[in-house]
């Protein structure tokens, strides 16, 4: 038997109402929790017995006898927005936020596009799933343009993705409105607003959304599970993700993992740590989190990364904050594990304060940052700690 846990909020909006109980048995693809507001259905991933549901999680002992081709289809319907909603999909990028509310917004004469960057370093899984589903994302794209009414479809990737931009590329050569187009290589070349920025050549302002140019976004992930959810009737319960940093086996992609095993799993799988070994990070270096063995996939997890243990600075540091990068909570978590000592913080000129949030005015195009370096040093600052965009 092996534990298996369902946070209730995997996506934009409040945690999800559990409708199940202790000592329920639930099949793989069983409706185990719903939204109250905003939000998205959660289904369970495997067949197992309800062990503990409470405010933030349901836990179920799995069965150790599975079938992943066995699991309860999602509602009949005629409508592929209903099936969307019904499957619980939300952007598996890791945004979260709920698709069928996203798809919901019609883009007549616009443009559908499929972020096909992989946007942060180490993370590989997108390119797989790109490499080998690449008629799957195509399909999935005409069904989006049908919600939509777009005219028009672009997947948005970079020129070092050379497979994934070959199998793309052969996927759509007999669809006229769908088109693979080129994005720079650098980061965050994956950021709403970069890709409408470079591929329609409309700059939106802090806090605008891909909607302002006629264009809706989506992860590649997230077309094959709107694929599947229409084609296969199968709810949002599997995941794709990158294994990655001090393991035995580098940049290992686990693809159609159940959502809800521990991240200790996956590290195993890969071939256990290497040592020394530091903290797990989850989701990429820039944008990630810190989290521990026992933590679970959810729909929008990227990738578990196990980095080195941090040298031991001991320094006064400086921190500059990135609203495309290192942000001011793990910059300061980074420097207390550094064993630093925190006197001066600054953030980026480019940041703007946007609806109580700072946001950059011009992601990927980073300037330059010699006053704020100064101004630090002169507040005592040994050493600057920060995570930044390029351009």
């Amino acid at each position: 038997m092996e534990k298996v846990r369902y946070l209730l909020k995997q996506h934009v909006g409040g945690p999800d109402t559990p409708i199940v109980e202790e000592g329920q048995r639930v099949r793989r693809g069983e409706l185990i929790a719903e939204p109250s507001g905003l939000g998205a259905n959660i289904h369970a991933s495997l067949n197992g017995t309800v062990i503990s549901v409470n405010d933030k999680s349901i836990d179920i002992d799995a069965d150790e006898e599975q079938n992943k081709d066995d699991y309860v289809h999602i509602p009949d319907s005629d409508d592929y927005l209903t099936d969307i909603k019904n499957a619980g999909i939300v952007g598996a990028g890791g945004a979260g936020f709920p698709t069928d509310v996203k798809l919901s917004n019609k883009i007549t004469g616009g443009y559908l596009i499929a972020n096909a960057a992989e946007c942060e370093p180490l993370l590989c899984h997108n390119t797989e799933v790109e490499e080998r589903y690449a008629n799957q994302i195509v399909r999935g794209m005409k069904y989006m343009m049908e919600i939509t009414d777009a005219k028009v479809g672009y997947i948005a990737t970079k020129k070092i993705h050379h497979a994934a931009l070959l199998a793309l590329g052969k996927a759509c050569k007999n669809e006229p409105n769908i088109k693979v187009k080129l994005l720079t290589n650098m980061y965050p070349a994956g950021d709403e607003r970069v890709i409408v920025r470079q591929l329609l050549d409309i700059v939106l302002k802090p806090g605008e959304l891909p909607i302002k140019a006629n264009a809706i976004i989506q992860n590649t992930e997230t077309i094959k599970r709107i694929t599947e959810a229409i084609e296969d009737r199968k709810p949002f319960i599997d995941k794709d993700i990158t294994l990655d940093g001090r393991i035995k086996e580098h940049s290992t992609v686990f693809e159609n993992v159940p959502i809800g095993l521990p991240a200790k799993k996956f590290i195993d799988a890969a071939g256990g740590y290497i040592s020394p070994h530091g903290d797990i990070t989850v989701g990429g270096p820039f944008t990630g989190k810190t989290g521990t063995e026992e933590t679970p996939v959810t729909k929008t997890t990227g990738a578990f990364l196990v980095a080195m243990p941090y040298p031991q600075a001991h320094k006064k540091i400086g921190l500059l904050e990135c609203e495309c990068g290192g942000q001011e909570p793990r910059l300061r978590e980074i420097a207390e594990k550094m064993g630093s000592e925190v006197v001066a913080f600054r953030r980026c000129k480019r940041m703007v304060l946007v609806n109580g949030r700072y946001r950059c005015s011009l992601p990927g195009i980073c300037p330059g940052q010699a006053e704020a370096v100064l101004g630090m040093k002169k507040e005592g600052a040994e050493a600057i700690l920060t995570g930044t965009c390029q351009d």
